[in-house]
Formats: structure tokens, C-alpha cells, sequence
């Protein structure tokens, strides 16, 4: 599972604007759980780029586009994994992981709950 964190913690008006390096610990936290049962990457950007991996949740820091990085992951995951997904509610970057095969879950997925 490869999750744009960028797009997650923004589909929570939680007040992740106030600290967006925050935020995306906070989901990366959440995230241990879905690890017992898929292995899991979280891409960061921008602001949160300096949040690290912790045991479970590998973290991949974009070096420019988040939504290129995920691409390409999806790209290099599949040939480990046959079933890879991708967590995201944006739209241009379901069509292209959808293109290489990739399943597609919503935010709502993660943070229901």
C-alpha cells in the first residue's frame, strides 16, 4: 500500500495546515495498524518531507512531484507485490496508477475511524 500523504492529511480539516510535519507523523502513527496485514510506504513532500520511517511504515520523501515518486513506486513495487494500492483522493493520480494496474482507496479509507 502506497499512500500520498500530502493528499490524506489534507482531507482532514484537523488543523494540519498549522504543522504539516505533525500531521503527517500523526498518519504515519496511524498507519503501524494497516502494517500487521500489507506492507506500507508513505510518500512525503514539501513541508513534511523530513518525517522518517518508523517499524512498519516505510516513508519515501519525494524529491520534487509526490505524485511522480508514487508512479514510480508503483511502477517498482508491482514486480514484489501483484496487488499494489495506492490511498489517495486525488484524481489525475488514480488514473495514472489505475493505467499501471494499481488499485485505488480513498482517504476516507485511513481515516474513518
Amino acid at each position: 500500500m502506497i499512500v500520498d500523504a500530502a493528499n490524506v492529511v489534507g482531507s482532514v480539516p484537523d488543523g494540519w495546515w498549522r504543522n504539516r510535519a505533525a500531521a503527517t507523523r500523526r498518519l504515519r502513527d496511524r498507519l503501524v495498524e494497516k502494517s500487521r496485514s500489507a506492507d506500507v510506504i508513505l510518500v512525503v513532500e514539501g513541508q513534511a518531507r523530513d518525517v522518517r520511517g518508523i517499524a512498519g511504515v516505510r516513508v519515501v520523501a519525494a524529491p520534487g512531484s509526490g505524485d511522480d515518486t508514487i508512479v514510480d513506486l508503483v511502477r517498482s513495487e508491482q514486480d514484489a507485490y501483484p496487488d499494489v494500492y495506492v490511498v489517495t483522493a486525488d484524481r489525475e493520480l488514480r488514473r495514472r496508477v489505475e493505467e499501471l494496474g494499481a488499485g485505488v482507496l480513498g482517504p476516507g479509507w485511513l481515516t474513518r475511524g
